[in-house]
C-alpha cells in the first residue's frame, strides 16, 4: 500500500472536496439535468430515461466498480458472473490465485459462457453451443472444426477473450470496463484507506441476500448517506431522552465529502451540547435482532457481560463494554481493529464508495450494500445487502453464494430494520415522478455528501 492510501485523511483532503463543486458552466452545460449547487438536485436525474442512458455510456463503462467479493471464487476455476447495464463479465480465480474480469462472450457465435456462479472444471471454458475452449486465462485452447476456417480467421489472439481491467482489494474483486482507468487505490482514495483502518481487509460474509426494487439505484443508495432518518424509520434505535416532536437532531454524527465523489458520516462533536445519551446496550439489542449485521450475537454477550448493574446510558459502561470486546476479541483469536479514535468514530457510520457502494463498520463487523440498476429502467435497481464479520484466525466460512431474492416485504428473510428501510424507497420513486416537484431540498449539515456524489457523477458523464 503506497503511502498516499495508509496515510490518516487530514483537513486538506476534505478542503481539496468542497473545492470540487458545485461545478460551473464547463460541466454542467455538458449535462442534462445537472447540478448548479449543493442544496438541490433536479428530480429528473432519478427517472429521466436521457440521464439513465447517459450514465450507461459515460459512467458504467469507466468507473471501478465492486463486483463481487474474493470468498465467492476461493479456489482455481471458480466464477462468478457480473452484470451491469447489459454488460457481463466472468469474475474468474486463476491457477496462480490472482483474479481475472473475462468478459463473458464466445468469440465465435457470441454464447453467453457463463451464468450465475460455479466452478469451470479442469480451468477449461467451454462454449455450449460448438464445444470451443478457452483456459480461465481467457486464452483459446480448443477450436472444434478449424479445419472449416480460413486460418486467419482463428488466430490465438483474436480468439482471446477480452479481459476488463481487475483489481483486488479489502477483501473485494474490483473491475473497470475502461482500460486508461487510474488505479484502483487512487480511484477509491481516502476511503480506502479510512476502511483499511477498520479492519474490512479481514471480513468475511456471513450471509449475502438481495431485492428488486422499484426505485432508481441513486434515489436508493442516497437513503444510507445519513443517519438522521433514524428517529422517524427505525424509532426503536432512537433511545435519547427527547420529546416527540422534537426538531433538533440529537444524534452526534459529522458528515463529510471527499475527493472523487466518496462519502463518510460517523460520531462527532457537532451535536455534542444537545444532551441526552443514548441507551449503548438497548440499541446494540435492537440493532442485532433487527437485521444480524454490524453488532451480532456475540457482541451481545460480551456486552451483557459486564452490565451488571450499571446504567448503560453512562459513559463509564459503554467505555467497560469496549475493553470486554477488544478483551473478548484477543481471547477468541480475532483480529481487532485499530483501537484509534478515527476507528471508533466510525462505529455506526458508514463510507459511500462511489459510484454505488457502501460500508458501515461497526466492531468487527460491517454491513455493505451494492446498488445497480436493474434491466433498462431507470426505475428500478437491485439492492444487494452483506453482513460481513472477522472470524478467528484459521476459521474458514468455505465458499460465498447468494443466499437468495426475496421481496423486500418478505419478514422471513429481512429482519426490521431493512425493512423499514426499504418500505421508503418505491415510496420516493413514486413521489419523485410528482409534477409540482422540480428537484429535491438537501441540507447543507446532514446531506453534503449526496450532493458531493451528484457533483462528481456530473463530472464523470461530462468528460469524454
Amino acid at each position: 500500500m503506497t503511502d498516499t492510501q495508509s496515510r490518516p485523511v487530514t483537513s486538506a483532503d476534505i478542503e481539496a472536496a468542497l473545492a470540487l463543486g458545485p461545478n460551473g458552466p464547463e460541466i454542467s452545460s455538458r449535462v442534462p439535468f445537472p447540478m448548479r449547487d449543493w442544496q438541490h438536485v433536479p428530480a429528473e436525474r432519478y427517472h429521466s430515461r436521457e440521464f439513465f442512458d447517459l450514465e450507461n455510456e459515460k459512467l458504467w463503462p469507466k468507473v471501478w466498480q465492486m463486483a463481487a467479493r474474493e470468498e465467492e471464487i476461493p479456489q482455481p476455476g471458480d466464477f462468478v458472473e457480473y452484470e451491469i447495464v447489459g454488460q457481463s463479465l466472468l469474475i474468474v480465480r486463476q491457477t496462480d490465485g490472482s483474479v481475472k474480469a473475462l468478459n463473458n462472450v464466445c468469440r465465435h457465435r457470441a454464447t453467453e459462457l457463463g451464468r450465475g456462479c460455479g466452478r469451470f472444471p479442469g480451468n477449461q471454458i467451454v462454449c455450449p453451443f460448438h464445444g470451443w475452449r478457452w483456459k480461465t486465462d481467457g486464452s483459446i485452447s480448443h477450436v472444434f472444426g478449424r479445419e472449416g476456417f480460413a486460418e486467419e480467421s482463428v488466430q490465438p489472439e483474436d480468439l482471446r477473450l477480452r479481459e476488463a481491467r481487475c483489481e483486488t482489494w479489502g477483501g473485494h474483486v474490483w473491475i473497470n470496463l475502461d482500460e486508461n482507468a487510474p488505479p484502483l487505490l487512487e480511484a477509491l482514495f481516502p476511503a480506502a484507506n479510512i476502511l483499511q483502518r477498520s479492519g474490512v481487509q479481514r471480513m468475511r460474509a456471513k450471509w449475502w441476500k438481495e431485492a428488486i426494487i422499484n426505485c432508481n439505484w441513486k434515489l436508493a443508495q442516497e437513503a444510507f448517506f445519513e443517519g438522521w432518518h433514524v428517529k422517524q424509520t427505525h424509532p426503536q434505535l432512537y433511545t435519547y431522552d427527547d420529546e416527540p416532536d422534537s426538531e433538533f437532531n440529537l444524534q452526534n454524527v459529522d458528515y463529510t465529502p471527499f475527493v472523487n465523489g466518496h462519502g463518510r458520516f460517523q460520531s462527532g462533536d457537532a451535536a455534542e451540547s444537545y444532551g441526552g445519551k443514548p441507551d449503548f446496550l438497548q440499541a446494540a439489542r435492537l440493532n442485532w435482532s433487527g437485521q444480524d449485521a454490524m453488532t451480532l450475537e456475540r457482541d451481545i454477550h460480551v456486552f451483557e457481560g459486564v452490565a451488571g448493574g450499571m446504567d448503560t446510558r453512562d459513559p463509564k459502561y459503554v467505555k467497560r463494554a469496549m475493553d470486554a470486546l477488544f478483551e473478548y476479541w484477543e481471547g477468541a483469536g480475532i483480529p481487532a481493529p485499530d483501537r484509534t479514535a478515527e476507528v471508533l468514530k466510525m462505529w455506526g457510520g458508514d463510507i459511500h464508495l462511489f459510484p454505488n457502494y457502501l460500508m458501515l463498520p461497526m466492531y468487527a463487523n460491517s454491513l455493505a450494500y451494492r446498488v445497480r440498476p436493474h434491466g433498462d429502467d431507470p426505475n428500478w435497481c437491485r439492492f444487494e445487502v452483506w453482513s460481513l464479520t472477522t472470524y478467528p484466525e484459521g476459521h474458514d466460512p468455505g465458499r460465498l453464494e447468494l443466499s437468495g431474492r426475496y421481496d423486500k416485504d418478505d419478514a422471513d428473510h429481512w429482519g426490521l430494520i431493512p425493512r423499514q428501510d426499504f418500505a421508503n424507497l418505491e415510496r420516493m420513486q413514486r413521489g419523485i415522478r410528482n409534477r409540482s416537484l422540480k428537484q429535491t431540498t438537501l441540507s447543507d449539515k446532514w446531506e453534503v455528501t449526496i450532493a458531493n456524489m451528484h457533483q462528481e457523477l456530473d463530472r464523470r458523464l461530462a468528460a469524454g
